[in-house]
């Protein structure tokens, strides 16, 4: 293989951004790294921008800061390679509320995303059919195979701890619901559990216990200025060409590696490159990959999205009460599924006239048709639910903005994972100069996309003959 390599990536999301990174730390020395972006701004649903001067996330809040081991998750272990660990900062107030019942109860703790591992705890939102997670001998989850969150559970414990906690705990992160969400996928160490033990409780105290956190240990973390500043890090340490507002319309195997056809059809570019990164959503990703792979092409493009829009107020002086927000399940039967209160929950935002940012989550999978109408009727919406959720109507905002992202939250059915793995295999088999990363693939959050990211890097290095390392 010539060197310097040349790679290129395709995607300035965060995915892409970290596979740029792990290539620049370990690929031989002069690797050439291009990073094409179809649109002018990197960073994908990690955005930072300013309302009422204060600056505010109109994507992706905050990540994990352990790993499903319990150790230092991916995103924390990229900020400190960026330099920006001693930048963290965490929830001044943790605990969140569900609407139920037309009141504001808080999330029982003890659950793992919403199922419990104490029937007991839950019952202040929810009631767990008796006796229904019966020991029947057996493991609740053959080898190898997948389920429904939403059933699993339904079968355990009953449509009131589904419909009242795992439906809207799942819907504040994938905008989906839990009868279509696969297990494995979503919940992996729940999973791995439910192959071992015999009933829902005993895997969630299993899964709890095989990642233990320090008590007071937080939970999750961002960074003070923004995860904008995340973004902007790891452009600069990748060392990458940045190439934005550059379309990737096809791609095109050579006898040295690909070709890549960029930017208008009127006036086309063709690049040259050793390995390719695809680190865009997998509908994009399975319109390049369909002259080249059309199986992996057609089982990437099969995965389907949900669309959300983010609704910010800056409101002044409101009467809020001391929780970090609030998640609301779909019985309830209002627009916004979820809200945060940014001043209250992160209090480096806190600001001494109290002017408040309220950010709501609008649009469940499925429901599409809920976000079709103006930014203004959205703002005016969700002022009128907040206000009736919290009992009491709410100061008309100073400033608002609505961020609307089309389908942007992949909705993982049962057999996810495997489909995925059979499509990555016969990519790897017939071109393992090319890679699939991102949440269309391995899941949604900070952590895992760059692990995503991470991982294609490694791949490419292999099969480009090994690291510098």
């Amino acid at each position: 293989m010539r060197q310097p390599w040349r790679v290129a990536i395709v995607g300035g999301g965060i995915t892409g951004l970290a596979a740029a990174v792990r290539l620049r730390d370990r690929a031989p020395a002069g690797t050439e790294i291009t990073v094409y972006e179809q649109s002018g701004a990197l960073g994908g649903k990690l955005r930072t921008g300013e309302l009422a001067g204060q600056p505010v996330e109109f994507g992706a809040e905050s990540f994990l800061m352990r790993d499903p081991a319990g150790g230092e998750s991916t995103a924390v272990a990229l900020a400190r390679r960026l330099g920006l660990a001693d930048e963290i900062v965490h929830p001044t107030i943790g605990q969140a509320a569900l609407a139920v019942d037309g009141g504001l109860r808080p999330i029982p703790g003890g659950t793992l995303v919403g199922v419990p591992g104490d029937l007991a705890k839950v019952t202040t939102v929810a009631q767990p059919i008796a006796d229904a997670d019966r020991d029947a001998g057996r493991p609740l989850l053959a080898p190898g195979a997948d389920v429904s969150v939403g059933a699993l559970v339904r079968s355990r414990l009953g449509d009131q701890v589904v419909d009242r906690l795992v439906d809207p705990m799942l819907g504040g992160v994938y905008a989906g619901r839990a009868d279509d969400l696969s297990l494995v996928t979503t919940m992996p160490a729940l999973a791995r559990a439910a192959r071992t033990e015999h009933t829902l409780v005993a895997a969630v105290r299993a899964a709890q216990a095989a990642a233990p956190r320090a008590p007071g240990a937080p939970v999750f973390g961002t960074l003070a200025g923004g995860l904008s500043r995340l973004v902007e890090a790891a452009a600069t340490a990748s060392g990458a060409t940045i190439r934005r507002d550059a379309a990737v319309r096809e791609l095109t195997p050579t006898a040295a590696g690909w070709r890549l056809t960029v930017g208008p059809t009127r006036d086309p570019e063709s690049v040259e490159a050793d390995a390719v990164v695809l680190a865009v959503p997998a509908r994009p990703a399975a319109r390049l990959l369909a002259g080249i792979a059309p199986e992996a092409a057609a089982t990437v493009g099969a995965l389907d999205y949900a669309s959300v829009a983010l609704v910010t107020l800056a409101l002044p002086e409101p009467e809020l009460p001391e929780l970090s927000g609030f998640l609301v399940p779909a019985t309830e039967g209002l627009l916004i599924k979820a809200s945060t209160f940014f001043t209250t929950k992160w209090g480096h935002l806190a600001r001494p006239d109290g002017l408040a940012l309220v950010r709501a989550s609008v649009g469940r999978y499925g429901e599409e048709a809920s976000l079709q109408v103006t930014d203004a009727d959205l703002v005016a919406a969700v002022h009128r639910e907040l206000s009736k959720v919290l009992a009491a109507p709410l100061p008309a905002p100073v400033a608002s903005h609505v961020q609307r992202w089309g389908g942007a939250l992949p909705q993982y059915t049962p057999g996810h994972l495997d489909r995925v793995a059979a499509a990555r295999a016969a990519l790897r088999g017939a071109h393992p100069t090319l890679a699939l990363a991102g949440a269309g693939y391995d899941g949604v959050g900070i952590p895992v996309c760059v692990r995503s990211g991470a991982t294609a890097a490694e791949e490419i290095i292999t099969a480009l003959g090994g690291s510098a390392a």
